[in-house]
């Protein structure tokens, strides 16, 4: 069965053909990084607008890369949730078109299944087990007791991984998106220079990342006795108006120092949540697992405890289409139907 899968949640267009929930025929994302990095951060309102530009020819070049026309397909999936409101109904409005005027089988699949699903396209996994979902915007524990069966453990209650991570950038002036650039800094700093404060929230799976961002900022405000404004990437160093510079192995320490407490957090709460759910698997997705201190710290945990840990590869941590479509072709494929007419786009959606 072929599906395609539609994701436009955040400020990424998205199409992708897959066969039989496992094997990967087309996948096309267009990016919208280039517009958005000016502003630090994502538009909502220019997202929307890129959404509508771009999502005509991804879906072209998705069924041309797969070989495929629309009357091949057994089904159409498609994120309505969580993510931007303007943006969830670009994707949502093409996909029930498509599935209306074709006569396909059509389903809505949250944003958050379909990191869980991601690690299923390069791996053979089955429930139970626990997974970590990481990213800009979402930060969550879930226990899969089997499938489609979710509980959820924990989630943010502030600033998200990923979202800690573009904030903390922003200060040492790197750019948007920041979590590549603090992971290539992390490997040439000191991880052990600055003890930025771990926020475990005892006796509680939820998250919290916006205090070690505050955390942070009072260290540069303080070292160099000024609000860290202005932070600018010169060839060699980083340059605070009015106070001399920062070297670049300055600049490493804080990234690695910074990493170091998230990454700490994330890897022991998710361990503390596989022991306590009794399971031996360890399943995780969004685009924070892109990340090389995250990747080698899960997977020395998952050595030292004997746990099983399967991550995507990088391509498919951010987002894409063919998680989604990994994600409908099971529920598709269990007889289960949105309708074309009347679902909707949901900003919060929960699991």
């Amino acid at each position: 069965m072929l599906i395609l899968g539609i994701e436009t949640s955040c400020d990424e267009t998205a199409a992708s053909i897959v066969e039989d929930g496992k094997i990967i025929r087309s996948n096309v994302v267009a990016s919208q990084l280039s517009l958005h990095r000016r502003f630090g951060g994502v538009v909502p309102e220019l997202a929307s607008r890129a959404h509508l530009q771009a999502i005509s020819p991804v879906l072209e070049k998705a069924c041309q890369q797969a070989g495929v026309s629309l009357q091949d397909l057994g089904g159409i999936a498609v994120t309505y949730g969580p993510g931007l409101i303007g943006s969830l109904l670009v994707g949502v409005s093409v996909a029930k078109s498509l599935s209306y005027v074709h006569n396909l089988p059509f389903i809505g699949i949250n944003h958050l299944e379909g990191h869980i699903h991601s690690a299923s396209l390069s791996h053979s996994i089955n429930p139970p087990f626990v997974s970590l979902i990481a990213s800009g915007g979402h930060t969550s524990l879930v226990f899969i007791k089997g499938d489609s069966d979710y509980k959820l453990l924990g989630a943010t209650r502030d600033d998200a991984a990923g979202e800690a991570y573009d904030k903390v950038a922003q200060l040492l002036g790197l750019g948007y998106p920041g979590g590549p650039e603090i992971d290539k800094l992390a490997q040439r700093g000191d991880k052990d220079k600055i003890r930025f404060p771990r926020p475990y929230l005892p006796n509680s799976f939820d998250f919290s990342f916006s205090g070690l961002k505050t955390a942070v900022l009072y260290y540069l405000r303080d070292r160099k006795k000024l609000p860290v404004t202005g932070f600018k990437l010169r060839d060699a160093d980083y340059t605070l108006p009015g106070t001399g510079k920062l070297s670049v192995s300055e600049v490493a320490d804080i990234a690695a120092s910074f990493q170091a407490a998230v990454v700490d957090v994330l890897v022991k709460k998710s361990f503390r949540a596989v022991m306590e759910t009794k399971v031996k698997t360890l399943v995780v997705g969004g685009g924070v697992t892109a990340n090389r201190g995250l990747r080698k710290a899960l997977r020395d945990k998952a050595e030292e405890d004997k746990i099983k840990v399967y991550m995507p590869p990088p391509d498919l941590a951010t987002d894409n289409a063919a998680m989604v479509a990994a994600s409908g072709y099971h529920r598709i494929k269990k007889g289960e139907r949105s309708n074309p007419l009347t679902l909707n786009a949901v900003a919060n959606l929960s699991l």
